[in-house]
């Protein structure tokens, strides 16, 4: 019987992906049997989604192949979808198989979080996977060859976007530069056509910079988005929502990207969560599992001021580098790191050659922006798959 630790990843997405590539490079031969678990055999860069979503990119520019990234000498990817997980048997259940491991890492990516509202998960869209970003961008383009053949049912050209986070914000500024181009190739007046963006926080971009968040609503009211900020949706139904106190606005297509909540899968295993979320220890395990780590979605990590950390792509990222260098260290021996959260900075694209960040504590804005923006995409590219994946994938970026 091997006595080689076998590690097992449930995830490829940033958090599992960047363990994955990290403990490939750090481990010996031989020195511990990693396996990769993911539904898909491929890796997507969720912080692009809303382009293809919205039609102004091919989702193929938003996906790499997983073959393409990890060393199949020193990590068995297994391509499955995760059914249970019973840490008191240290064992995973998939679909079509079991796998014991000694050390599980948790990234399996979050759930759209509806807070209750009624007939939120029924109706809405959600921009969380390739297969979902597909379905968005054939329904926004379908809702327009209805409308030539109904040219009385305006509600078909329609779009709500609930939540005025970084998702809904950047989907508006694509959406907003799409609308002419499907305008222009089905005949419509684009007078017809109404985006809202609506949030029920106080402010668009809740916590981001107040001064960049009122340049990202001018450029994007000057593109045709109308905001309703600090209104609630109470309610979305199959002719569209009711926000406020009872107003209804008529809509075919409402897209959710207003929270994500962690998977129900941890909730299940026994693990305690908040919102489906694991508080994690400072080595980013579960408390009382000195065997399980927990990244991305899936994780629950607070800043100093004791507020969780908003879970993007950074953190996770950072996560899982840390995450495999303290696996290294539980193999060896060796004592682990803390995990210590290091903020680069943030942008939210707002459609072609528009933006808003904050790097190197300074604000940026407009073309600026816009090209940090590729600069960080490109720089993500690199490190997952060196110069060829950013020769290959940057430019769509």
């Amino acid at each position: 019987m091997s006595s080689i630790p076998k590690i097992v990843i449930l995830g490829a997405g940033y958090g599992g992906i960047l363990t994955s590539l990290r403990l490939q490079k750090e481990l010996n031969y031989n020195e511990a049997d990693v396996t990769l678990v993911n539904k898909h055999d491929y890796h997507y860069i969720t912080t692009h989604l809303h382009m293809p979503a919205a039609g102004t990119d091919n989702p193929e520019n938003a996906r790499v192949n997983i073959s393409k990234l990890i060393d199949e000498f020193k990590i068995d990817f297994v391509k499955s979808t995760v059914v249970q997980i019973r840490p008191q048997d240290r064992k995973v259940i998939l679909e079509d198989g079991t796998l014991s491991y000694d050390y599980l890492v948790i990234g399996l990516g979050g759930e759209p979080e509806t807070f209750g509202i009624p007939g939120m998960v029924e109706n809405a869209l959600n921009i969380r996977s390739i297969n979902s970003v597909r379905l968005i961008r054939e329904h926004i383009e379908y809702q327009f060859a209805r409308f030539k053949r109904e040219p009385h049912r305006t509600d078909y050209l329609t779009f709500v976007v609930g939540g005025a986070g970084f998702t809904g914000i950047e989907f508006v500024g694509e959406l907003s530069d799409r609308i002419p181009e499907l305008c222009k190739q089905f005949d419509v007046d684009p007078a017809l056509v109404k985006i809202y963006n609506i949030e029920a926080a106080p402010t668009a971009l809740p916590g981001f910079d107040p001064e960049l968040v009122e340049y990202a609503m001018q450029v994007l009211q000057k593109k045709g988005v109308t905001f309703k900020i600090g209104t609630a949706i109470k309610e979305c139904t199959p002719d569209g929502v009711i926000v406020g106190e009872g107003e209804e606005i008529k809509a075919q297509t409402v897209i959710w990207t207003g929270g994500i909540r962690g998977n129900r899968l941890i909730e299940e295993a026994g693990f305690e969560t908040m919102r489906g979320r694991v508080k994690v220890d400072e080595f980013m395990r579960a408390p009382g599992h000195e065997n399980v780590f927990i990244l991305g979605d899936n994780a629950l990590v607070f800043n100093p001021e004791g507020r969780p950390y908003p879970p993007t792509a950074q953190i996770a990222m950072q996560a899982g580098v840390n995450c495999a260098h303290n696996l290294v260290a539980s193999i060896r021996n060796q004592p682990l790191k803390p995990f210590t959260y290091l903020s680069k900075g943030t942008v939210a694209s707002l459609g072609k050659g528009e933006a808003i960040g904050i790097a190197f504590g300074k604000k940026y804005k407009g073309r600026v922006a816009a090209w940090l923006k590729k600069a960080i995409d490109l720089r993500y590219l690199f490190i997952i798959g060196g110069i060829p994946l950013m020769l290959r994938k940057g430019k769509f970026l």
